[in-house]
């Protein structure tokens, strides 16, 4: 990988999603937590049916905190993990009301303190809900990493996110990081594919192995 091909790919990715953008639903910086938190595991859309009724139940990080546990995994017991989920939620309010009064930090180790809040969910939080370039890496854009030779096989999340931001712009960060999402998510998915008439074939090593 070097700079120059990371351009050109992401140039023809942005041909393919030329409005690349946040698929969660969200008003504010604190329902923004609260849905990337819960979206592990599960899909964008499904997260998006169950914020709705969890929002409008629990609005700020002082009405979270003080919630049942029991209500709170009724409202998003459809998606994976939704214990532990529900857990972290209350968790993460409590910390969010209590520390920071009420105000989501923009720092990643501030971020990182919260429950249910790691590096990824940290760094969606940075880039898209206070435009910091951060380079969030989901198992699409570890993938995508690979396939594109940014890293090798056996690459770590960690060292993947490296490589872009060696090979990316920083300014460029945050549009890369939705392209490569929606290029993994609805184009070069983790099975089957869509590798027939990818424009991208060429750059990818996935299809030089089959």
């Amino acid at each position: 990988m070097n700079k120059e091909l990371s351009t050109t790919i992401l140039s023809e990715i942005h041909k393919i999603i030329p409005e690349p953008k946040c698929e969660l639903n969200y008003s504010n910086l604190f329902e923004l937590v609260c849905a990337v938190m819960i979206s592990s595991q599960t899909t964008d859309k499904r997260v998006n049916q169950v914020t709705p009724t969890l929002f409008q139940k629990y609005p700020t990080p002082e009405k979270l905190s003080q919630a049942r546990y029991e209500d709170v995994y009724e409202c998003i017991k459809v998606l994976g993990f939704a214990k532990n989920k529900a857990k972290n939620l209350i968790s993460m309010a409590t910390t969010l009301h209590t520390v920071f009064h009420d105000v989501v930090p923009k720092t990643l180790e501030e971020l990182e303190t919260l429950s249910g809040v790691g590096r990824k969910t940290a760094s969606v939080v940075l880039a898209e809900g206070y435009k910091i370039p951060a380079m969030p890496v989901d198992t699409h854009l570890e993938r995508m990493a690979k396939r594109f030779g940014y890293v090798d096989e056996n690459a770590s999340v960690l060292e993947a996110e490296m490589a872009y931001r060696k090979y990316i712009p920083e300014e460029d960060w945050i549009t890369a990081h939705h392209l490569l999402l929606l290029f993994g998510r609805y184009h070069c998915k983790a099975i089957h594919p869509e590798c027939e008439n990818c424009t991208l074939s060429k750059y990818c090593l996935y299809n030089k192995k089959i």
